[in-house]
């Protein structure tokens, strides 16, 4: 729900994530009454006192009129702060790394692109590039779908071609996810270096020009009967086997292994 510059965040994780990143304002911050402040809640009603934002108990009803995956939790929050293509590069530089960037051309779906963010602030991408037009921004429900991991990721918006002409222009390799016959497996190609993945609309891959933008075309190898996978998860694969390939760069050692959160819990 937006408001103006402002939109409505619900759920604890997405929450959460607003306050911890602390690259947005908070304007309110509202909990149902009778929810306890352990577990979960607990974290957030913590951070929200590290972050100086004042909690108001309300009644569930109110929330219930505004959503109904709220988990009892909502937050009046500034818009989201999309970036240039330029402070994504300067991430990198910044980290001593080589530019790991996904392109994400026309992904409509706000669950697949809550889906693919998730996943790049796994593997630590040092940004993510989406089409200004016809394509799922960053919305409340993308917020949520991504488990507010959005909120750690820069995120710039606009014209892909352009994009991919720029960072071109900076030495990324551009590797588009494509199914067909000039497509090489995934695996043949050297990932490790300056790297800008591109993944494709969900019903019809990339569009021509974005295609005939991309350096290499790779696809992922199947065994199976299907002759496709879901976009968000042809994205997370080819996330991981680049990070893969990068060595697990950055990898954090209390955290070796996949880490799943429950978010339809209160506890």
């Amino acid at each position: 729900m937006h408001t103006g510059s402002r939109e409505r965040i619900f759920g604890r994780n997405a929450v959460f994530e607003v306050l911890r990143a602390e690259r947005r304002g908070v304007m309110a911050l509202e909990i149902a009454e009778g929810v306890e402040a352990r577990g979960g809640m607990k974290r957030l009603l913590d951070q929200a006192a590290r972050s100086s934002v004042t909690v108001r108990r309300v009644r569930r009803s109110e929330l219930d009129r505004e959503s109904d995956s709220h988990q009892g939790v909502a937050a009046t929050v500034e818009a989201y702060p999309y970036v240039d293509i330029g402070d994504i590069l300067e991430r990198a530089a910044t980290l001593h790394e080589q530019p790991f960037i996904l392109l994400l051309d026309l992904i409509q779906n706000p669950q697949n692109l809550g889906t693919l963010l998730r996943t790049a602030e796994a593997v630590g991408v040092h940004g993510v590039v989406v089409a200004a037009h016809r394509a799922a921004g960053i919305t409340p429900a993308v917020v949520s779908s991504s488990s507010g991991a959005c909120e750690h990721l820069r995120v710039a918006r606009g014209n892909l071609a352009q994009a991919m002409d720029r960072l071109r222009q900076a030495g990324v390799r551009l590797v588009g996810l494509e199914s067909g016959p000039d497509a090489r497996p995934l695996h043949a190609l050297d990932l490790s270096g300056p790297l800008g993945l591109v993944v494709g609309n969900e019903g019809e891959g990339m569009r021509r020009l974005v295609r005939q933008s991309c350096d290499q075309l790779a696809q992922l190898p199947m065994r199976g009967q299907v002759d496709s996978l879901n976009a968000a998860v042809a994205g997370s694969l080819a996330l991981y086997a680049a990070w893969a390939a990068r060595g697990y760069a950055g990898c954090r050692p209390e955290a070796p292994g996949v880490g799943y959160i429950d978010g339809g819990g209160e506890s």
